[in-house]
């Protein structure tokens, strides 16, 4: 079946995590795994589908956790997924999103 989609590519602020959390329990109840494609957001509901992109590296994320809880910032990206996305270095980063379901 082809995913909906739900909302037209806008800008969020990224930031991604990982050390210290890893193998730790999420909001939703499952282990983390760093290296995952998942993310962290405020409000969108678990299990909500993400397509994330720096430039022209995307991933499409699973929301499983809550977060981030600094100013400024929309979304925490899993270690993994920054890194894939080539983010990681920088920390926090503009990204387009496009929320699908």
């Amino acid at each position: 079946m082809l995913s909906t989609l739900i909302a037209s590519a806008a800008i969020w602020t990224a930031s991604w995590y990982g050390p210290g959390y890893h193998g730790k329990i999420t909001a939703n109840g499952e282990v983390f795994n760093q290296w995952g494609s998942t993310a962290a957001h405020k409000t969108l509901p678990f299990g909500t589908r993400v397509k994330v992109c720096n430039r022209d590296l995307c991933e499409t994320v699973r929301i499983n956790d809550r977060g981030p809880f600094i100013y400024g910032r929309d979304i925490d990206l899993s270690r993994g997924t920054a890194e894939r996305i080539g983010i990681v270095n920088r920390g926090v980063a503009p990204v387009t999103y496009t929320i699908i379901n």
